[in-house]
């Protein structure tokens, strides 16, 4: 190789010396400029990407970075997702560690279902749940995908023996307490009912009116009445409103789970009182004792009462008539406790009713002159035959 030759061969070495840094610095700008137009996320970010691919256990997202996202399926809001969707993912990892970006559907469902719930509890509005795990003290439910806690003693307004029972049943709740930052929920299934049965008593305190006469039915009974419910409130009927008779305890008139018409008597919503009556509801024994208990007829009625001039016997519940001491026996007797006594059930004659004034008079005597007489009678009869028998034939 000649100098001329040699000195070509130096000038060519240098041009492409002189290129390649050129070269070099050219590709690293356009890859400068192509990683501009990429989106730059970070951890815990929300974007919006598009499904490129779906396997069995992942799903392959375009996010505009530089690597695609993957979503684990069980990290899904829902699976019913297809090539090509739009759908809100989280970044979890920039890089996995094999270069792919880690994405999540579920933080951002479980980060809204926790705004929604504490905005759920500030308003004071229920939230639905489902009863999942039965616990110690209490049950877990799910609400809007969350795990919340209800106490044994929420669960409703009486005690629960089985926890197990509210496993998989559906209820509405009241948030009692929510803490984010813990996240703790607790809720109660008790104070929806309480506030349904309150809301529930106002609808019914609405419709009553007193002298109105309702069905109701026997709750429970107590030495002075027995409690009766009305359409979802509950009201005293006194023993003394029982029946127009002596009632001695309330299970002689009625009986638990038994439906009576009551009248109500009287209305206190500021006290929650209600003051009823079933004896208004029947027949008064005075109306019609004067169609009921003719004069001269002769009834049967029980001794209830003995007093210095006479004896009361009842005749019917609410209905009592005298037995004047003069009209107790057949001759004078110097006490009543001499010809009857409490408790005894005899037959009397109706000598008089006063429906006005409440008042019938009655007697023993009488009746016990018409039977000794109807005997005379008969053996008189008897008399007249046998001696007809024994007349001598003509």
């Amino acid at each position: 190789m000649n100098d001329i030759e040699k000195q070509d061969q130096a000038v060519d070495t240098a041009e492409i010396a002189s290129q390649e840094p050129a070269e070099t610095m050219a590709e690293s700008d356009f890859m400068a400029d192509v990683e501009k137009t990429l989106v730059q996320i970070r951890p815990g970010q929300t974007i919006v990407g598009t499904v490129v691919q779906i396997t069995d256990d992942e799903v392959c997202v375009n996010v505009g970075y530089k690597a695609d996202g993957l979503v684990k399926k069980s990290d899904l809001s829902s699976t019913d997702v297809k090539v090509g969707d739009e759908i809100e993912v989280e970044v979890v990892k920039v890089n996995d560690g094999e270069g792919n970006v880690l994405l999540s559907q579920r933080n951002i469902v479980n980060r809204k279902n926790w705004d929604a719930i504490v905005a759920k509890s500030e308003a004071d509005e229920y939230v639905d749940g489902v009863g999942k795990e039965a616990v110690k003290g209490g049950l877990i439910a799910n609400v809007m995908g969350i795990r919340a806690f209800i106490p044994a003693s929420q669960l409703s307004k009486h005690y629960v023996e089985k926890i197990e029972d509210f496993v998989g049943k559906e209820m509405k709740l009241k948030i009692i307490e929510v803490d984010k930052a813990k996240k703790r929920i607790v809720c109660s299934r008790k104070a929806v009912l309480l506030a349904e049965e309150a809301e529930k008593k106002k609808a019914v305190w609405a419709t009553l009116k007193e002298g109105e006469v309702v069905e109701g039915i026997v709750r429970r009974l107590t030495s002075f009445g027995v409690f009766v419910d009305i359409g979802g409130v509950d009201g005293l009927v006194h023993i003394t409103d029982l029946s127009w008779g002596r009632v001695k305890q309330p299970s002689d008139v009625v009986s638990v789970n038994q439906k009576i018409p009551v009248k109500i008597l009287s209305l206190d919503p500021e006290k929650e009182r209600i003051s009823l009556s079933y004896k208004a509801t029947q027949p008064r024994p005075w109306d019609v004792a004067g169609e009921k208990y003719a004069v001269g007829s002769v009834v049967e009625g029980k001794v209830v009462r003995i007093t210095t001039f006479g004896a009361f016997v009842e005749l019917e519940p609410g209905l009592d008539g005298l037995v004047h001491i003069s009209q107790c026996a057949l001759t004078r007797i110097a006490k009543v406790e001499d010809a009857v006594k409490v408790g005894d059930v005899i037959r009397v004659k109706i000598l008089s009713v006063d429906t006005e004034a409440k008042r019938i008079s009655l007697s023993i005597r009488e009746v016990l002159e018409d039977e000794a007489l109807e005997d005379n009678t008969n053996s008189l009869d008897e008399f007249a035959i046998a001696g007809e028998d024994e007349l001598p034939e003509v």
